[in-house]
């Protein structure tokens, strides 16, 4: 399974990079899944729905099934979060998944990084990162990136070499 992690500091652009990056591979013809990290609840579902109330019942997985698409929410009940391991394992077949979060997982990483940003760059202290985009030119060994030049970023995924 081909993974590709989007890191950052908050309010970095994360998402938006993620989210261009999934469109740029999708557009190219190829299947892409997601996982997006998450520090606080988090919660698909609205209190009052029926699958709301089967959870909170305590079932532990519900399947939200309709003719467009299904959800599966699972509650730890107390158990540890998974892995990004456990979580790749979940996910259908697919071309390539685009991870963002799980900055202190060891999957090849893009770090998004920002001239104005006050925090140190997690390149500094993160050899998984294998390129960095940003809105300036940083001190990064490895290939830098525009942050908007997504074209660029999906060629450099698709092209490099895994180790």
């Amino acid at each position: 399974m081909n993974v590709i992690g989007i890191v950052g500091w908050k309010n970095s652009g994360k998402t938006t990079l993620a989210s261009a990056l999934i469109r740029e591979l999708s557009g190219r013809g190829l299947t892409v899944n997601s996982i997006k990290h998450a520090h606080h609840m988090v919660d698909v579902d609205q209190p009052g729905t029926d699958s709301y109330k089967h959870r909170e019942a305590g079932a532990r997985e519900v399947i939200l099934a309709g003719g467009q698409r299904f959800a599966i929410m699972h509650e730890l009940r107390g158990a540890r979060e998974p892995t990004l391991d456990e979580l790749l394992r979940r996910l259908g077949p697919c071309d390539w998944v685009v991870v963002e979060g799980f900055k202190t997982h060891a999957h090849p990483k893009i770090e998004v990084h920002r001239q104005e940003s006050s925090r140190s760059p997690l390149y500094r202290e993160d050899p998984s990162i294998i390129a960095v985009a940003a809105d300036y030119t940083p001190d990064f060994a490895g290939p830098v990136f525009d942050v908007s030049d997504v074209p660029a970023i999906a060629d450099f995924i698709l092209n490099r070499e895994k180790p």
